[in-house]
């Protein structure tokens, strides 16, 4: 059975996929990085997970994937193939697209970033599916985004565009990492609402989820706590969506596992600071912790599909 291979690389642990034609799963799997042994190890990991998984599907669907597709952290150089850096796995300039090419016997491989290429299947196959234009913004220990047009997700000039974490909401606020005072993620991401509601209920173990519990019963502390994150939100995506003006938003990461806890109020104060603009369809990520794994077999499927194109082209 025709298929491909899809990796997507996270900070502590890769999931895997083969992927048919259609997008079926054929086989799932999954392994740590072992990024504790340092970057060489982490590179030399995806390149034998990769070589297992080509091994697997010429055992056991007949013959082995005609091309791969991984999703990797940090800054990405895709058009060269190249993970230029990820803080969290110490690597640099690793020529990650050529590595994988001559271990998986010379078939064709695309390099993604992981949000993007997450925000590509959510776009395509997700709850963005049939949207011409939308705006993907996972919240999890940052927040990141991927802009979606006419089915493919726009990379930027220098590869980082969509970075919405990093428009500051609050001016003069808390210090960023990026060096700037006031960036969105450091308010409205799950990271931040943890911090927050343990500096309110005084227990340091506290995460964003024990908030969200505290808002549905009724907790004024917990209430304030979500209130705040939900109004930086809002200012930041009404911003996003007078740049962008997008059909759709898709809102995912840990969260929006909140639900409408989440939902409800920030469609009302995303409603409340409109004006002039349209007002967007805000729904949930449909794809959970899969998008990544799916986004990367659909740029080794739109790879072949380019290849099949150029061979035809008198």
């Amino acid at each position: 059975m025709r298929h491909v291979i899809a990796l997507d690389v996270g900070g502590t642990g890769m999931k895997a996929a083969l992927v048919g034609a259609s997008g079926e799963l054929l086989h799932q799997a999954r392994r740590a990085t072992g990024r504790e042994r340092g970057p060489d190890a982490v590179v030399e990991g995806i390149l034998d997970f990769a070589a297992e998984l080509r091994a697997y599907g010429a055992e056991h669907l007949g013959e082995p994937a005609c091309a791969a597709g991984v999703a990797v952290p940090g800054i990405v150089d895709a058009e060269h193939g190249i993970a230029a850096y990820a803080a969290n796995l110490g690597w640099r300039d690793v020529p990650l697209r050529a590595l994988l090419t001559e271990r998986l016997a010379g078939v064709p491989v695309a390099l993604g970033h992981d949000v993007r290429t997450g925000g590509l299947a959510e776009g395509r196959i997700g709850a963005g599916r049939g949207a011409d234009r939308f705006l993907f913004v996972p919240l999890g220990t940052g927040i990141a985004g991927a802009i979606g047009i006419a089915g493919r997700v726009e990379a930027g000039a220098h590869g980082f565009a969509g970075e919405i974490g990093h428009i500051v909401v609050r001016p003069g606020g808390t210090p960023c990492p990026c060096g700037q005072h006031g960036c969105l993620e450091r308010y409205a991401s799950a990271a931040a609402v943890s911090e927050a509601w343990a500096a309110a209920c005084g227990d340091p173990d506290t995460d964003a989820a024990d908030c969200a519990k505290a808002v549905r019963s009724g907790d004024p502390r917990a209430v304030q706590v979500w209130q705040n994150a939900v109004d930086a939100l809002a200012d930041g995506l009404v911003t996003a969506l007078t740049l962008l003006d997008p059909r759709t938003l898709i809102i995912g990461g840990g969260l929006a596992e909140a639900g409408e806890t989440l939902f409800t109020p920030l469609r009302e104060a995303v409603r409340q600071r409109v004006t002039f603009q349209k007002l967007p369809t805000i729904v949930p990520a449909a794809l959970g912790d899969t998008a990544g794994c799916l986004g990367a077999g659909l740029l080794a499927w739109d790879l072949l599909d380019t290849t099949d194109r150029m061979e035809v082209t008198p």
